[in-house]
Order: structure tokens, then C-alpha cells, then sequence
């Protein structure tokens, strides 16, 4: 059995709590929180110890998934439990990668240790979709969209506006982009083409909505480079209509082939996902069977879904893989 540890207990972890019940090779060890542990109960029922306590438990875990958030978490977190753990995190902020990346990397080769980041499925499945893409169909374009789905990072980011109590925010892809580029036309879209914006937002009582809406539409590095839609609603209507957090969306691979290049060919993938982070969670314990197995074979520092084969992933042996899959 792998025995994987949870550093830190919200979404990722609750959902990676899930996803280990679907997989006969693994079982839950013990999960870290910054919580009282007495005051958690997991979905497990592992064991609950402080997150200061977790070099006692280091004989107890094979992998330690890190859930934390990529804001101010994992920067931190994933480079410490690497010098100490084999560690899979699901890092996000894509301009900050390459940091990231090597950060842990010294980490991990300085304790011998294996680290996976950015699992998920972007960065991850979508990653790899990229790639593969543009592998293949050399002269082309590659066009991500994401949605419709709710958006954790752009909600928070609302509800940070003086006078909002909540909200949920949803990415939208424009359709008409959407049929351009399946098209195989290789358009040129600017970010407000791509995507549009709908928030539904639960204001404080007395609340100037005007303000509310414009510093929402106005916000840079979220809302301002896209067509944004504000709906005030109670707590009630948010609660019963949008507690959900779904989401998704599409990578597409357009290029040409032939002698002239007079060929135009397609490579879409897509996901439709009734739990952002339960599937994301199912991803990561993935990365973590590949994680133990690199582990084993003597392999140290950090990891991306790159370097990763895929037989690594799944519980079946190669030669189920060959004679099923293949």
C-alpha cells in the first residue's frame, strides 16, 4: 500500500480523501493542519496531526500531497516538505512555474527526494494536451479555453471588494471564438474574444452597488480585459443556485500538413467537470502512484507532468497496459 499523507485539510484534500477510496494501492496515513486536530474529522478517518508535528511522522508517509493554496502556501510549504518528504503539489500560477520548479528542485535533490508540481488539469491535462498538440501538427497554433465553470481565484478576489459579503464568479468561453478556431482558420483572438465574465455577487445591506460593480469590472489582472457581468443576488439565491464549483474547458490544437500545407487538421480535447476539485484531487493521486514509483527507482528532484511516463500513472502492470490500453 502507498501510504499518503495530506499537508492540510480543505477542497484537495477532501478530495484526494475521496479518490484514494477508488484506488486499491493506496490508503491515507495521517493528515497535517494549521486546525486544532481535535477539532477536524476526516472523511478516512486518519489520524490528525499539527502541521509543526510533521517531521515525527516521517516513517508513516510514502507521498505527502500538499493542499494548500498557490497565492502564499506551496511557494513555501512544497520547497520544505521536499527536503523531507516525496511531495506532489498542484501549483498554478503559470508565470511563476519556472521558480517554483526550481526551488523545489533543490529541495528535493538535497534530500534525495522525488517532487511533483503543478498536478491538476491546468496546469497538467492540459499541459500535456499542449504539448502533444504541438508535437505533432508542427505548423500550427495552440488555443486554450477555459469554462464554463466557477472560477476559486477570481471569487475570492471579488469577495475582497468593500461591501461584498459573497460571490462566485464564472468563466465563459465566447462561442463564436470557439467556431473560429475549430475551424482551423488559426484566428487571432485577444483575451476579450476569448472569454467573458459573470459574477453574482451577495452585497452587504445598504451597499453602494455602483461602486461595487465598477471596482469589480475595473479590477486589474482579473476583470479588466474582459466583457464583465455583475447580478446582485441574496445569500439565499447564491447558496441554493450556485453552491457548486463546476468547471472545464478546452485545449485545441489547430495545424497543417501536406506537401503545400493545404491540409488543415483539428486536435481538440476537452473536460466537463461537475467538481473542479475533486477531479483535480483525482489527477494528483495519479501523480502520486508515479511520485512512489520514480521514488523506488532511485530518481530525486523536482518532477513536471513532462517528465512523467505515463504507465506511471495507472495501477495496472505494463503488460495489462499493452494487452487493454495499447
Amino acid at each position: 500500500m502507498i501510504r499518503i499523507g495530506l499537508f492540510g485539510y480543505g477542497n484537495i484534500a477532501k478530495g484526494v480523501e475521496c479518490a484514494v477510496k477508488q484506488n486499491k494501492d493506496m490508503e491515507i496515513a495521517c493528515v497535517f493542519t494549521r486546525r486544532a486536530p481535535e477539532t477536524v474529522t476526516t472523511i478516512s478517518g486518519a489520524p490528525v496531526y499539527r502541521t509543526d508535528d510533521v517531521l515525527d511522522h516521517k516513517g508513516d508517509v510514502d507521498v505527502l500531497i500538499m493542499c494548500g493554496g498557490s497565492a502564499t502556501d506551496l511557494p513555501e510549504q512544497t520547497p520544505a516538505m521536499a527536503k523531507h518528504f516525496n511531495v506532489v503539489d498542484s501549483f498554478d500560477t503559470h508565470k511563476n512555474i519556472p521558480v517554483h520548479f526550481d526551488n523545489v528542485d533543490a529541495a528535493a535533490k538535497e534530500g534525495g527526494k522525488i517532487g511533483v508540481i503543478s498536478v491538476g488539469w491546468d496546469p497538467g491535462m492540459f499541459s500535456l494536451n499542449r504539448l502533444y498538440g504541438s508535437a505533432i501538427l508542427v505548423d500550427g497554433a495552440d488555443y486554450t479555453f477555459w469554462g464554463k465553470g466557477v472560477s476559486q481565484g477570481h471569487s475570492d478576489a471579488i469577495r475582497r471588494v468593500e461591501g461584498v459579503l459573497d460571490a462566485r464568479q464564472y468563466t465563459i468561453p465566447v462561442d463564436a471564438a470557439l467556431d473560429a478556431v475549430r475551424s482551423g482558420s488559426q484566428p487571432q483572438l485577444t483575451t476579450r474574444e476569448k472569454h467573458t465574465r459573470e459574477c453574482f455577487v451577495v452585497a452587504e445591506e445598504g451597499a453602494d452597488l455602483k461602486r461595487i460593480e465598477n471596482d469589480i469590472v475595473t479590477m486589474k489582472n482579473y476583470f479588466d480585459e474582459y466583457d464583465t457581468t455583475v447580478h446582485f443576488i441574496s445569500q439565499e439565491e447564491l447558496d441554493r443556485d450556485h453552491k457548486g464549483i463546476p468547471h472545464g474547458g478546452f485545449v485545441i490544437r489547430t495545424g497543417k500538413t501536406g506537401k503545400d500545407l493545404e491540409h488543415n487538421n483539428v486536435i481538440e480535447y476537452s473536460l466537463k467537470l461537475d467538481s473542479n476539485p475533486e477531479f483535480t484531487s483525482a489527477v494528483i493521486v495519479a501523480y502520486a502512484r508515479a511520485a512512489y514509483r520514480m521514488s523506488n527507482e532511485g530518481m530525486v528532484g523536482c518532477k513536471t507532468v513532462f517528465d512523467i511516463p505515463p504507465a506511471y500513472l495507472s495501477a495496472k502492470s505494463g503488460a495489462e497496459l499493452r494487452k487493454e490500453m495499447l
